[in-house]
């Protein structure tokens, strides 16, 4: 465990900001003691640092020169390489997770869907032992291949067959039987033998010529069997860490694939057979291709930077920080929300998780200070989806695009440093004009840390400082992350949770464990981007968007817009963006946008799909922290989030948003574009010239800020003129102020 000494008086502080960088523990998340447990968080952690020593090329013999047997030499075949990582992921899943919630009742030990389980390891150790003999023949000079009748019987009867009885029969055996939270199911135990047997016969296949028939009627049988039985095991694994949104999804795409011959229009695809398919689906056509890329690299490398962040308690100094900086300020709070939101959502992976990170303290007090319930859970809903916008991290999603597009990571981070900062500044000035309206003030003195003792810690930043200076110093992402996660552990020297041996042990273990659900569901969104490869509808959406194009551009835009939410409708925001990036993004290409702004449009609206009704992850994670109901917390969140749906098509028309263009065109798209995100806030919320607006100012105030969206000279000085004009006539209507009183 990590070392939790009593804080000193230098970190004391009013607000309990004690396990706010914890991960919160699924419904359905095992948890184990005594040995089982050991054993388990010995594996989460190994597995952890295998990927660090890989993505560093470090190894035992290139220390000391002493080469141990059987041990894997780095850097690995990526192939092999992401294989192994899908398997771990999966091994690490079914023991941590079950396939139900956990029952308050006692439930029977000996139930007969166990010793059906117990039956169904059999074939499963059998399709294993078959693999391993396949890569003895090979090794021993057997020329594998997909054509020669006893090799093809072999896989089929000996291998395939029974992988996929196994892996059937430990799906259903998962979904009824009743679990229990400290035993890990025997049906559990089948899937993992499963998940170990595709692994082991996939990579031996794939060290053969046979590497190049994927696809192709000359791909051995065996290939397109450990296919089906991997892709239904990332299925059930996604569907156990991330629910059913996803899998409903990849699940109409795979039925696609067989269907789509017989649908008319653009949607019509080539006959395809299913193995052609499944021995393409599992390469870096689908399963093993960018999604598993970045997660396997990137997206793990960063993971591990955030457990050791939170092993360090970096993250609750975060949230002291943030109370310091912004309580005092009206309706201090929700201002908290946003600035700690915004710092925890560089290390936090999902907007739901950052809701849970920083609600479960922040909307408390939110609605301690006057904010309805349904408010509060929608402020945090907001400022946590726009921590996967803000560099250097951005939710992995950058990462992702840089693998897509080609452009480096460095040019993606500073691209976004603007959007993510209209966007904070939205939700802050939404926030800031509800709290005017309704007459709040901030939080005492004494209800908050003193900013002085937060400012004596500040050093606590140096791994984020550490991290973006490698990467504009030319350092590789891979070495820039390794050098912040170092400082993590070196800065926590400097507090009173000082990470030894233990507390870095206990860190990879966490990172193990975090790594589970983003795993999977890059994967399960690699069997959607094999889909669209493989069928081409991609490249048929593009030609739509094209033909709308010729019409109204604009009306090209808002088609994609709303397709780039459908999609990202209740999955992580990684594995949306992904699924819209390979449909959506290449069609606003050919439109002539260059590829970052498409990929940027595309990559807003994953993001704010979070709080976009009726599938709104992010804001019913915070319904059930502020006891509201959860589709009046979404529908509140997309209402202080509106002008997020607005900033997309600013940087659209104007790409010094992003950064593209001198310093003067820049520093003027960014400050009209401020003003024109606080015209629009003005207008949604009702309160211009320090008092509540009538419905004539508010429409002209939206107006005005319409014309701030187009970026050119001519129509910011219309929207600046108009912004002036409403102001003195506000200001001369003689309406009664609300309390000004900040």
């Amino acid at each position: 465990m990590v070392s939790t000494p009593q804080p000193d008086s230098a970190v004391e502080s009013p607000i309990n900001t004690q396990g706010v960088d914890d991960e919160p523990l699924g419904s359905n998340q095992r948890v184990f003691e005594g040995r089982t447990k050991f054993l388990i968080a010995a594996f989460a952690g190994v597995y952890a640092l295998f990927h660090m020593a890989v993505l560093n090329g470090w190894s035992i013999g290139g220390w000391t020169g002493i080469y141990i047997p059987y041990l894997p030499v780095f850097p690995m075949e990526t192939w092999n390489f992401r294989i192994v990582h899908i398997a771990g992921a999966l091994t690490l899943g079914f023991l941590l997770y079950s396939a139900r919630g956990f029952s308050d009742q006692p439930q029977r030990r000996n139930h007969p869907l166990d010793i059906v389980a117990y039956i169904a390891l059999l074939p499963a150790l059998y399709a294993c032992f078959t693999a391993f003999g396949f890569a003895r023949d090979i090794a021993g000079g057997t020329m594998w291949n997909g054509i020669d009748p006893a090799i093809r019987s072999a896989e089929i009867w000996h291998y395939g067959v029974p992988l996929i009885v196994a892996t059937s029969i430990g799906v259903l055996v998962g979904w009824m039987r009743a679990p229990e939270r400290g035993r890990l199911s025997p049906a559990d135990l089948v899937l993992i033998i499963c998940a170990a047997g595709v692994a082991i016969y996939l990579i031996t296949i794939f060290g053969t010529l046979m590497r190049n028939a994927t696809g192709t009627p000359f791909a051995p049988i065996g290939m397109s069997l450990a296919a089906v039985a991997g892709t239904v095991l990332i299925m059930e694994m996604t569907r156990r860490v991330a629910g059913l949104a996803l899998i409903v999804i990849a699940g109409i795409f795979l039925v696609y694939v067989f269907v789509g011959e017989r649908l008319p229009g653009f949607l019509n695809a080539p006959d395809i057979t299913w193995q052609r398919f499944f021995s393409q689906v599992y390469t870096d056509a689908g399963i093993l291709g960018p999604t598993t890329a970045v997660s396997s690299t990137y997206i793990i490398l960063f993971i591990i930077f955030a457990a050791f962040l939170q092993a360090s308690k970096v993250g609750e100094y975060f949230v002291n920080f943030a109370f310091a900086a912004a309580g005092r300020a009206r309706g201090g709070p929700a201002k908290v929300s946003i600035f700690a939101s915004g710092l925890m959502g560089m290390i936090n992976g999902t907007s739901a998780g950052n809701v849970v990170a920083t609600g479960s303290l922040t909307i408390p007090l939110m609605k301690k200070v006057g904010y309805k319930p349904t408010t509060a859970g929608a402020v945090e809903a907001a400022a946590s989806t726009g921590g996967q916008i803000m560099p250097p991290i951005m939710g992995a999603g950058a990462f992702i695009m840089a693998e897509i597009t080609g452009i480096p990571y460095t040019d993606i981070a500073i691209a976004a440093i603007i959007p993510a900062v209209l966007y904070f500044v939205s939700v802050y000035f939404m926030v800031d004009f509800e709290a005017a309206k309704l007459g709040m003030r901030g939080m005492r003195e004494d209800e908050l840390p003193k900013f002085r003792d937060m400012v004596r810690r500040v050093f606590l930043f140096l791994p984020i400082i550490i991290l973006i200076a490698a990467l504009f110093m030319g350092y590789s992402v891979i070495r820039a992350g390794t050098l912040a996660t170092a400082a993590a552990a070196v800065v926590s020297w400097f507090t009173p949770y000082r990470m030894g041996i233990k507390s870095v042990s206990k860190a990879f273990e966490l990172a193990g464990i975090m790594s589970i659900q983003i795993i999977a569901v890059c994967a399960c969104a690699g069997i959607i981007v094999g889909v669209i490869s493989l069928t081409g509808v991609g490249a048929r959406f593009s030609s739509v968007l094209l033909s709308i194009a010729d019409t109204n551009q604009l009306l090209a835009l808002f088609f994609a817009m709303c397709i780039s939410i459908l999609l990202g409708m209740g999955m992580p925001t990684t594995a949306a963006y992904a699924v819209a990036a390979s449909v959506v993004a290449p069609g606003l290409v050919q439109l002539g946008i260059p590829a970052l702004t498409a990929h940027f449009f595309v990559f807003y609206f994953a993001v704010v799909s979070a709080i976009t009704p009726p599938v709104a992850l992010a804001s019913y994670a915070a319904a059930g922290i502020s006891g509201a109901n959860p589709m009046a917390t979404s529908v509140a969140s997309f209402k202080i989030g509106i002008s997020a749906f607005i900033v997309p098509f600013m940087f659209f028309y104007n790409s010094a948003l992003l950064m593209d263009g001198t310093w003067f065109e820049v520093l003027r798209a960014a400050v009209t574009a401020v003003l024109g995100v606080y015209l629009l806030s003005s207008g949604v919320q009702g309160w211009w010239a320090a008092k509540r607006a009538n419905v004539g100012i508010r429409v002209a105030l939206i107006v005005v800020a319409l014309f701030m969206i187009e970026g050119g000279l001519v129509s910011d000085l219309i929207g600046v003129t108009g912004a002036v004009a409403l102001f003195f006539v506000s200001r001369f209507t003689g309406q009664s102020t609300v309390n000004k009183e900040a």
